[in-house]
């Protein structure tokens, strides 16, 4: 005869709720530290740029080390807005297991409903519009557009072709790279 341990289910259901809240807290700490680095790591870059001295004779000479330095910050800003999707939507599943609780409870204590704003219902989406979240992966995407940008001007500026049309090609591939790492983060960024 094996005996069960003694249980409390209001207290399984407690810690469950605690850990599930403390994922959600940690997918907002997470987002928020990537995406500080990625803005600090670009900014580092522009800033080193900026401060040597630089001439028009030995630019040229480092200019094909440059657009590979900018097509690397593009392909970490493409990293940063697939980590902030995949941290939003781990957020939005821990808060929809926090209504599952929630639900369970209301079940046995109906009078507690008015106490909860967020059901599973009213959870806000995963791409909610003007969020923290979603204007943070606007900034990645405009920075990273402006890095492929910087990317096409210090390949044109190595292959000597720096000149009105280079200047539309070089705000040409900044509009392309921001719309392509929107519909990347798009993509990513789902409900389930």
């Amino acid at each position: 005869m094996t005996l069960k341990p003694k249980m409390n289910p209001e207290d399984l259901l407690k810690a469950e709720y605690e850990y599930i809240a403390q994922t959600a807290y940690q997918a907002n700490e997470d987002r928020a530290r990537g995406a500080s680095f990625y803005f600090v790591s670009v900014g580092s870059i522009v800033a080193a740029i900026l401060g040597t001295q630089l001439t028009e004779d030995n630019l040229q000479g480092v200019a094909l080390a440059f657009f590979f330095l900018f097509i690397v910050m593009t392909g970490l800003g493409a990293l940063t807005l697939a980590q902030l999707a995949r941290l939003r939507a781990a957020w939005h599943e821990s808060i929809q297991a926090m209504n599952v609780v929630k639900d369970f409870y209301l079940e046995h204590y109906p009078e507690f409903e008015p106490a909860f704003k967020w059901r599973v219902k009213s959870i806000p989406p995963t791409d909610k519009p003007y969020s923290i979240a979603n204007l943070t992966a606007v900034e990645v995407t405009l920075l990273g557009g402006l890095t492929a940008g910087a990317a096409v001007y210090f390949l044109l500026l190595w292959i000597g072709a720096v000149n009105w049309l280079g200047f539309i090609a070089v705000a040409a591939a900044a509009a392309i790279g921001s719309a392509s790492l929107w519909a990347f983060y798009k993509k990513l960024l789902v409900d389930d």
